[in-house]
């Protein structure tokens, strides 16, 4: 019997409309602050906090709601998941000249090394994962 076992930390944090995305910029920096990566990997850091601010505004903006931002961590891949009332699924559009919005997705997936949507009863979830820095691809 092969017996594998998934190690796997995590911190969420509920974010109601009027306390921004600052604060949940702040909130995931903190926490990769303490994990070492704003040292040893600032471009990932980045890339995550990006990532956290466009789908916590399309929470609050599109989705009308408040928005639960959770991260976890195993050995591969850093998971930030955003849940939110809505259930209307994104997608990456095409930009218009015509409109300042519509970038959202299409930054998150040049950002992320994947992502996905989860619909859920009461609204959806879209998951971003990150690369652990310097860790091997799982295995597929």
């Amino acid at each position: 019997m092969n017996e594998s076992s998934v190690r796997a930390v995590g911190w969420a944090r509920s974010l109601p409309m009027d306390r921004g995305v600052k604060a949940a910029r702040d909130w995931a920096r903190e926490h990769l602050d303490a994990l070492g990566w704003t040292t040893s990997a600032p471009e990932t850091v980045d890339a995550v906090l990006l990532t956290v601010s466009e789908l916590v505004t399309n929470a609050h903006t599109h989705a009308h709601s408040d928005a639960q931002l959770i991260m976890t961590l195993d050995d591969h891949c850093l998971h930030l998941a955003v849940h939110d009332a809505s259930t209307d699924l994104p997608a990456p559009r095409r930009p218009s000249t015509e409109s300042a919005g519509g970038r959202g997705m299409l930054l998150v997936d040049a950002l992320a090394d994947a992502w996905e949507t989860h619909p859920c009863p009461h609204g959806k979830t879209v998951v971003a994962c990150f690369r652990v820095p310097g860790a091997d691809e799982p295995e597929q």
